[in-house]
């Protein structure tokens, strides 16, 4: 277990008695304590809640050891000084530790420094002034459950215990963070309908977006609120079964060969043109009160964590979503619109009505103009989208796994590719999944026709066949028009095959160029969340950045959340904060001696029989053994196998790494893959994160509880593990819109980058290469009579490695 800390901010003393009298742990009558005992024992007794009996809370404390002798009452009332090791083994049952099974109370230090947890720089006997630095340390570590001690505190109801008083602040900072001080039984929903500077559907009238708020009651009183804003796609559902229908198939006879062309970027160059617009309609009254309410059937914890702490909530699905007007356009501006189209509303720019007929305008009184966006995948997506426009009020994106570029997504360097888990999927797929305005019927019946001409263009459009960049995905290349204005904070799973790590290291490569601050956390998942996990703050880290973008409060955020942030891959709970993501390159050839061909051959036959398969279409984990194995398998003659020495020491892959390969294909067309792995026997962490404990996160009093996880090692070793790879049609192998001639047994050069990484192999262990054809998980499987031959002699691989410098921890 390992609890590691990164949103801390260090404060000197005078701010952290101010502070604490915020909290109310100092107040008038113990801010003149001299006796440091006397001020610990009302520490606890206050930590205890003051609502409950003096007596009740005299025996909570009691139930506390203190020392090995003394429990923590007997030890406020009859000793002369508090140790050290007193205040921490009290300090570690308070967080949640248990004496004898999580440490012992006659070395409570060696406990703080296995799960890391903070200590404060105080002498073996602590003054008044060092109980009181120390127990504000410790009010802002985290529990054995995954939360600051004073985040828990919130949960069991000690600020709850000053509401309808005067006494606390809205909002309240304490630590750079927004405290929990907000009545959620008062919570206000409302819906209303913004108006967007679009017509997609043709209607000849601006589309309406239904817009979902969440805000505090407080704001009835003439408190303006920052925003959370989530544009969910999903969030009014999705038609699964027609979806499934849609699904194409990828077993297909044969790979499309290309009619060879000269094409140049300005052939497939797409100029979005949104300026032939119905006129807005006209405003014939305005009222603050909307007239329809909600109840919410999803929503993202981590946006349920800060309506405790005074931040409005929003979300909206968008056009062509139900109760909005348009059709689903999967990625165009259309839908970037949408989403800057709230914020605008949000901001004061933009007007929204009470209902979608009467025309009676509702601003957004209630909030403060300064809006910031959350979500992970689509949601991430347009919270991507959305900055790139610089779009007044959006100050910060949090994205978790959201994708930068729509033809990475389904396309790889000229192939059809499938995210990872869909093989099918695609642009047309996805958007009638999220076509929700098909679940009302006579909204249906209406909209039918144009939603079918629309699902046509975007399977045309998609080009299924050749797999080729063109105009239609170069409409849906979020990076390609940049005017940020927002502060970004990235977050992407390391085993993220579905949104694959290639969108977060193009966005992060272009966001540098911009003049933002920006930030990166690298998780060992792959599509997950992060906000509920044991071994990393990520709920702290992102309320301090928000309270900074969204408050305005000064708390060093830009400063304090690491640039880049990495969980190890090779050691279970530990994380590492990097200056930058990117190692020095290292060319290594592939005829180098270091390197053992498990094959032994250089040519390869991309067909299979027939039997096999079929077995390995039902089952692609078969195929992923058969393949990754060093022993012998039915795919040794389907696959050029390179495995390296035992590593002498550990290596980190740091970045993108790329391979060039001298090769020729016995036909006139064909496709290559190649994967890195890493051999070695282990139990490696699962993508997958494991619940520690259910319902055990309260993110307010009496409000919403989340699961604790985290990523653990493997109950079973296993004895390889594919970290990246990369695909590549044979005709792309100039760019991802020109088509090259390929000529049977004739030797082209094909660089390919793999996804980016951050993978630490051990000593001992082995970095293997893989060179094959079709990827039964991500390509078309055609099981064509093509053979393959490489020329390793003339082929490379070059490999990003980390080096100490690139180290900040």
């Amino acid at each position: 277990m390992k609890i590691n800390q990164f949103a801390y901010v260090p404060t000197d003393h005078h701010t952290i008695v101010k502070e604490l009298a915020d909290v109310h742990f100092l107040t008038a009558q113990t801010k003149k304590m001299a006796d440091p005992v006397m001020l610990y024992r009302q520490f606890l007794l206050k930590f205890f809640i003051e609502k409950q009996s003096l007596a009740t809370r005299i025996q909570k404390v009691a139930n506390l050891m203190a020392t090995p002798t003394l429990n923590a009452y007997e030890f406020t009332t009859t000793q002369a000084a508090v140790s050290k090791l007193a205040f921490y083994n009290v300090g570690l049952q308070l967080l949640g530790f248990e004496v004898g099974l999580d440490f012992e109370l006659n070395d409570p230090f060696s406990a703080m420094k296995k799960y890391r947890l903070p200590m404060a720089v105080v002498d073996d006997t602590l003054d008044r002034n060092q109980v009181i630095d120390a127990w504000y340390k410790l009010l802002n570590t985290r529990t054995k459950f995954g939360q600051t001690l004073i985040d828990y505190l919130a949960g069991q109801g000690y600020y709850h215990q000053f509401f309808g008083t005067d006494e606390l602040k809205q909002p309240l900072i304490f630590n750079g963070k927004s405290q929990a001080v907000f009545d959620t039984t008062k919570l206000i929903r409302d819906v209303v309908y913004v108006e967007a500077p679009l017509d997609n559907d043709h209607d000849g009238k601006r589309d309406l977006l239904k817009t979902e708020i969440i805000r505090p009651g407080e704001t009835e009183n003439g408190l303006k609120v920052p925003v959370i804003f989530t544009a969910s796609p999903y969030d009014q559902g999705t038609n699964d079964h027609q979806a499934d229908q849609m699904t194409h198939d990828v077993n297909q006879e044969k790979l499309t060969r290309k009619q060879p062309n000269h094409l140049s970027y300005e052939d497939v160059k797409f100029d979005y043109d949104n300026h032939d617009l119905p006129e807005p309609r006209t405003i014939k009254d305005t009222n603050k009160v909307a007239e329809e309410s909600f109840v919410k059937t999803w929503t993202y914890s981590l946006n349920d964590y800060f309506l405790a702490r005074g931040f409005a909530v929003v979300y909206s699905s968008g056009v062509g979503t139900k109760d909005s007007d348009g059709v689903r356009t999967t990625g165009t501006p259309d839908e970037t619109i949408s989403a800057t189209s709230v914020i605008e509303w949000l901001h004061g720019d933009r007007t929204a009505f009470t209902n979608r007929s009467d025309q009676i305008a509702i601003p957004a009184w209630w909030s403060n103009g300064n809006v910031g966006m959350t979500g992970r995948s689509y949601l991430g997506t347009l919270s991507t989208a959305a900055a790139m426009t610089g779009v007044d009020g959006l100050k910060t994106a949090v994205v978790e796994a959201g994708i930068s570029n729509y033809y990475d997504y389904y396309r790889e360097n000229g192939l059809v590719v499938a995210p990872g888990g869909f093989q099918g999927e695609d642009t047309d797929v996805l958007g009638e999944l999220t076509f929700s305005r098909e679940q009302s019927a006579a909204d249906y019946l209406k909209i039918k026709d144009t939603w079918l001409a629309q699902l046509k263009k975007l399977t045309a459009g998609q080009d299924r066949v050749t797999g080729s960049y063109n105009s239609f995905w170069d409409n849906r290349n979020l990076l390609k028009n940049v005017n940020i204005k927002a502060d970004m904070l990235l977050v992407h799973g390391l085993n993220d095959w579905n949104v694959k790590l290639s969108h977060v290291y193009n966005l992060r490569k272009t966001l540098k160029n911009e003049k933002i601050t920006q930030k990166l956390v690298l998780h060992q998942g792959q599509h997950e969340y992060l906000n509920n996990f044991r071994s990393v703050d990520f709920t702290d880290i992102v309320n301090l950045w928000l309270t900074n973008k969204l408050l305005a409060v000064d708390n060093q955020a830009n400063q304090i959340v690491p640039d880049v942030l990495v969980q190890d891959n090779a050691e279970p709970e530990t994380w590492n904060t990097y200056k930058d993501w990117g190692g020095n390159v290292k060319e290594i050839p592939l005829d180098d001696k270091r390197w053992t061909d498990l094959n032994e051959n250089h040519s390869f036959s991309d067909q299979l029989p027939d039997d096999l398969f079929k077995d390995y279409i039902e089952n692609t984990k078969k195929w992923q053994k058969a393949l990754f194995t060093k022993n012998h398998s039915k795919l040794d003659k389907h696959s050029i196998k390179l495995v390296s020495e035992p590593l002498d020491q550990d290596i980190t892959v740091d970045g993108r790494a790329t391979i060039t390969l001298r090769a020729a294909s016995s036909a006139d067309l064909g496709l290559l893959s190649a994967a890195l792995v890493d051999y070695g026997v282990e139990k490696r962490l699962t993508a997958v994160p494991q619940i520690l404990s259910a319902q055990q996160i309260i993110t307010g009093y009496q409000w919403r509880k989340d699961d604790l996880k985290e990523f653990l090692p493997e109950k079973k070793a296993s004895a390889y593990k594919k970290f990246t790879d990369a695909h590549m049609n044979m005709q792309n192998r100039t760019n991802n819109y020109q088509s090259d001639d390929l000529k049977p047994g004739q030797y082209y050069n094909f660089t390919m980058a793999f996804q980016p990484t951050f993978w630490r192999l051990l000593k001992g262990h082995q970095l293997g290469l893989i060179i094959y054809a079709t990827d039964m998980d991500y390509t078309i499987r055609s099981n064509q009579d093509i053979s393959y031959t490489v020329d390793l002699s003339a082929s490379k691989i070059e490999l990003p490695l980390l080096t100490a410098d690139d180290n900040q921890g």
